[in-house]
């Protein structure tokens, strides 16, 4: 079996003038993933990650911490759900049927769980099939895209491999809601509690691909423990 691992970007810089760049705990994220996977002995023998800055530099940095790291290869298809767009889009037409959903988006947006609310509901129309044609890219495009740029992987990187991916939430989301046949209403799920460097592993043959996990963050335990030492030894 090969397999396909996908790795959401460390933390990014929420609420700084350039969110699209890691913040020090994202490239401390980064790191560290770099050393579980080399301590476990992971080959990685291809690698691919989107187009944005978070995405890139959190693949530099794993591979880095690899002992013989492939090439990062570039692929559009893994970046990120276009949140921005949606929000101008679809938002005006939420909060004008939902009180609560106008109420939080007076708040501006501040505070990431407000956020992370307008995204839920924003999100949730746009994968619907009545979402209006207001412009954006649509739904089947971006879902089609994912899937299609990972029947490529399983194509041309071959038996027994495996490859990194390193995009975002929304990505992985996608993914994963294909390979278990998710209702359009069920990818949420697999939305929001995807963590920053969890890593979500797809194996294939040539006639099947299965999850094998899914937003495993466990070997950032070693971050809070470096964290947690550091703080003994300065004290």
């Amino acid at each position: 079996m090969a397999s396909i691992y996908l790795i959401r970007h460390g933390q990014a810089s929420f609420g700084a003038a350039n969110y699209d760049q890691l913040s020090t705990l994202g490239q401390r994220q980064a790191d560290v993933t770099g050393q579980f996977l080399s301590k476990i002995g992971l080959k990685i023998d291809a690698a691919v990650a989107g187009t944005l800055s978070r995405q890139q530099e959190t693949g530099a940095r794993i591979l880095a911490g690899l002992g013989d790291p492939c090439e990062l290869q570039t692929d559009r298809r893994f970046n990120e759900i276009n949140n921005e767009e949606q929000v101008s889009a679809l938002l005006p037409g939420l909060i004008e049927k939902d009180p609560v959903l106008a109420e939080i988006a007076a708040r501006d947006f501040g505070d990431s769980k407000d956020y992370q609310k307008i995204i839920d509901a924003v999100f949730n129309a746009w994968v619907s099939p009545d979402c209006p044609d207001c412009g954006i890219t649509p739904w089947p495009v971006f879902r089609d895209g994912v899937q299609n740029a990972l029947k490529d992987i399983m194509k041309s990187v071959g038996a027994g491999k495996n490859t990194a991916v390193f995009t975002s939430g929304g990505t992985i989301a996608t993914a994963v809601g294909l390979i278990v046949g998710a209702h359009h209403s069920g990818f949420y799920q697999f939305y929001e509690p995807v963590m920053n460097c969890s890593i979500t592993r797809l194996i294939y043959s040539s006639k099947r691909v299965s999850l094998s996990n899914f937003n495993d963050a466990a070997h950032l335990q070693l971050l809070s423990a470096q964290l947690q030492e550091s703080l003994v030894t300065y004290r």
